[in-house]
């Protein structure tokens, strides 16, 4: 049997981990993972790898590593159509920076497929966001918005140091989500680190955050106590919060708001929304919701094709709510890695002959991370009470013991520790701040 596993994200490398430990080792099955990246960084992270407080290349994941010590292999590409009656899929000729063709387009066969892509971010077709913004959905993308930063503010202190400048570095954050939330906070931790690295003229007030939400309050996702406790904690950051504001159109360095209003910027982030890929679009003849996402069964199985399964935010699981309200999955990590747990026994099932288990998604509650400020956040599941809203060093505490159950699903017990002890090491050794 060839399983193949497209998008190496959270669920997706957690399941070729665990389907190489268990039937790739074994030569029981042959698995492979397929990803446009040579490695892999925890999506919720990229904020950190935009400010620079994240050294991808240090934190990062080689996939053809990884695979080697757990008995998968990898194939770097982008899946760029699916033929389901071969059980194929069609990858994108790999270039260079120069544009020059690595490997040309190419086919893979399958025996079951796993399509765990993720999501992008959603421009809701807003004029000039495409062309104009800086996404956060890929460690490239991040790593890009790092050197412009670093570079302008370079540029600043010595503006300043030369012209006694008033000017401001401005930073415009599109979406009042955890990614702008968060990434708003890093920015100023950035600042403070910069101003400790050598650039002294760089001040608290020559930074300038601007935090735009179309809604009424941030942080929709979780309660209305820990998003005004969110807002007010930035607040006293000095990043400007601007809610119920909706962006019209996006120039170079320039938003307009549906109210006519212009705002300024040397930098725009868009964070305002997910969908899955628009290369799901042209697979014919496969169920989709308005997010794009490729509908499911109970256990992840395509509900128009039983030997592809998908995970994570590409995937359109429909749920109830307490209310007994129709939703779906929320787009997670904590939804990826249930999912991969589910299609990981689903697979080997299959193998044994033994019926699929039904996916039960439990919400354990959601976190936010205030740079090293603060935290808030909400956790539920398994507490007597129901859930409990968690703020300050315990939040953070939690925050990060997420990350490091993602790593215990891909490294194990032995590694991790190791990876947490070699942590706490570079806090002593090591740049607080990426500055290059």
């Amino acid at each position: 049997m060839k399983i193949v596993i497209v998008g190496g994200g959270a669920g997706g490398l957690e399941l070729a981990t665990n389907l190489g430990r268990q039937l790739g080792r074994k030569k029981r099955a042959e698995i492979l993972l397929i990803d446009r990246n040579h490695a892999h960084v925890w999506k919720p992270l990229l904020h950190e790898v935009a400010s620079g407080s994240l050294d991808a290349d240090i934190d990062s994941v080689n996939y053809r590593v990884h695979a080697h010590k757990n008995g998968f292999n990898f194939k770097v590409g982008s899946l760029k159509g699916l033929d389901r009656d071969q059980k194929c899929l069609y990858l994108e000729p790999l270039l260079d920076e120069e544009g020059e063709e690595v490997l040309p387009a190419r086919t893979e066969h399958y025996d079951y497929l796993v399509l765990a892509i993720g999501s992008v971010s959603n421009d809701f077709s807003v004029a000039g966001v495409a062309e104009n913004c800086i996404f956060l959905d890929q460690p490239d993308q991040a790593q890009l918005f790092h050197r412009r930063l670093v570079n302008q503010f370079i540029r600043l202190n010595s503006e300043i140091a030369r012209e006694s400048s008033k000017r401001t570095l401005h930073i415009a954050i599109i979406g009042g989500g955890a990614t702008g939330v968060e990434l708003s906070a890093e920015l100023f931790k950035a600042r403070e680190w910069f101003s400790t690295y050598g650039l002294r003229h760089v001040e608290s007030g020559h930074l300038k955050v601007s935090l735009i939400e179309a809604g009424p309050r941030l942080l929709p996702a979780l309660s209305e106590r820990i998003s005004s406790a969110a807002k007010e904690e930035l607040l006293k950051l000095g990043v400007q919060v601007r809610l119920s504001t909706t962006v019209a159109s996006v120039d170079k360095q320039t938003i307009t708001t549906s109210e006519g209003e212009h705002i300024k910027a040397d930098q725009i982030v868009w964070a305002a929304g997910v969908k899955a890929p628009d290369i799901l679009r042209d697979i014919e003849g496969l169920e989709k919701n308005r997010m794009n996402q490729l509908l499911v069964n109970d256990h992840l199985q395509l509900t128009k094709d039983p030997s592809i399964f998908a995970l994570g935010d590409c995937a359109g699981c429909p749920l109830k709510d307490n209310n007994g309200e129709p939703r779906w999955v929320p787009p997670r990590a904590q939804s990826a890695h249930q999912m991969a747990t589910t299609v990981g026994k689903n697979l080997v099932n299959l193998l044994d002959n033994k019926p699929l288990e039904v996916f039960k998604y439990q919400d354990y509650g959601s976190l936010v991370s205030l740079s090293h400020y603060t935290a808030f956040g909400k956790l539920m599941g398994g507490l007597a009470i129901g859930s409990m809203n968690v703020e300050g060093r315990l939040a953070r505490m939690a925050y990060v013991s997420l990350y490091r159950m993602h790593q215990l699903a891909i490294h194990g017990w032995y590694r991790t520790v190791l990876l947490s002890l070699s942590s706490k090491i570079n806090h002593f050794i090591r740049p607080r701040l990426k500055l290059h």
